[in-house]
């Protein structure tokens, strides 16, 4: 009896766990829980500040400075916004705007006629290069003591890189670039490329259209007055029959231009702020032109007289600023060297035919010349402070 009492206590010792041992396991289940309590709570409160901020969000408009990035920066992200950071050209023309973003800044423009601010007009000149300008000495010449009244762009090709010192008025005036090829759509582009660059400038109110083998036949006073005093833009828009007038056009181009409405003038021109805007903002014309005018059609010949002269014809004084030869045939103008220029064959190209400005007969047609090859510029230095005026 006393064995099984003893075996029956054994069992009853070992079913029944120590009292420390059940302390510790309630412990532990409390501090799950609590610490379950405190991760739920953290989620509610994670979830409710969502929450908030979404709306926050659609409240204000608030957006993602990331997703909302562009190309087109803004000219009041620095400092107060004053009518003087909108007016004041940038020293530098290089920006990082494709044509698209250009074309569109570019058409911008006030639309009421007084200016709150002392306005200077100035001449935009439009360098339409390959890359080097052979004549920069002789254009610095010609600048020297009329800053303020001129701004300069250059169209190069992408890869060319120049090298004009900080003293120069062509340092920094390279604008973005794209490949140009000869007699088709692309040389149009770089033409509306410069167009628009010197738009961005409000005081720009002339633009006119120079090649590398460019040089002026008059001191920048007289050019700059003879422009600023035209009541008429020179564009030429000549109604040209044969093989290379009406003969160049195509039916494909109609109903937005007829037989009729095509035109044929010289790729180098000289027009004012207005007729500028209706070039770069153009939509309608462009892409026929693009499609159906390609050699033998020109597209420098015919695409801006053609458009202006449907809806500016009385705005256009139907004849360029720049002399050239034809004289030996060709798709190209004759070219002169070194030895051609002389002080007698200066004197006579301003005066080489009668023509009409501001309706009135003037014995000065032209204001440049071209074409010139890169030795010309020796005697040119020597006869223009005699001969051309500056």
């Amino acid at each position: 009896m006393k064995v099984m009492d003893m075996e029956e206590g054994v069992r009853d010792n070992a079913a029944s766990p120590p009292p420390k041992s059940r302390n510790t396991n309630q412990s532990r289940a409390l501090v799950s829980i609590r610490l379950l309590q405190v991760l739920l709570l953290f989620l509610v409160l994670t979830l409710g500040i969502s929450v908030v901020s979404i709306h926050m969000i659609k409240f204000f408009k608030i957006q993602d400075p990331v997703a909302s990035s562009t190309t087109l920066v803004s000219m009041y992200d620095h400092g107060d916004v004053t009518l003087e950071s909108f007016i004041r050209p940038p020293l530098n023309v290089w920006h990082t705007m494709d044509d698209g973003e250009l074309l569109w800044r570019a058409s911008m423009e006030p639309r009421r006629n007084v200016y709150p601010f002392k306005r200077v007009p100035k001449l935009a000149f439009m360098f339409l290069t390959k890359g080097p300008l052979p004549f920069a000495p002789l254009w610095e010449m010609f600048f020297k003591g009329h800053k303020g009244l001129y701004s300069i762009y250059v169209h190069a090709l992408p890869d060319y890189r120049s090298d004009f010192e900080r003293s120069s008025v062509f340092y920094r005036r390279y604008i973005p670039s794209q490949a140009v090829a000869w007699g088709e759509m692309s040389m149009c582009e770089a033409e509306r490329r410069l167009l628009a660059n010197a738009l961005l400038d409000i005081s720009n109110e002339w633009f006119v259209l120079l090649s590398e083998s460019c040089i002026p036949l008059r001191g920048f006073g007289f050019i700059y007055g003879y422009v600023s005093g035209s009541r008429y833009s020179f564009m030429g828009c000549a109604d040209e029959e044969g093989p290379d007038g009406r003969g160049r056009y195509r039916n494909g181009m109609e109903p937005e231009i007829t037989l009729g409405q095509w035109r044929k003038g010289s790729q180098w021109f000289e027009v004012n702020r207005k007729l500028a805007l209706e070039i770069v903002q153009d939509t309608t014309y462009y892409p026929k032109f693009k499609e159906f005018c390609k050699p033998p059609c020109y597209v420098d010949e015919h695409y801006f007289p053609t458009m202006l002269s449907m809806q500016h014809r009385i705005f256009l004084a139907n004849r360029t600023l720049t002399w050239t030869d034809w004289s030996r045939g060709g798709a190209h103008p004759a070219t002169f060297s070194k030895a051609d220029v002389t002080e007698t064959f200066l004197k006579n190209l301003p005066g080489a035919k009668a023509c009409f400005y501001n309706d009135q007969r003037s014995p000065v047609c032209y204001l440049f010349a071209r074409k010139f090859s890169p030795s010309a510029l020796e005697p040119l230095l020597e006869l223009a402070p005699k001969i051309l005026g500056f």
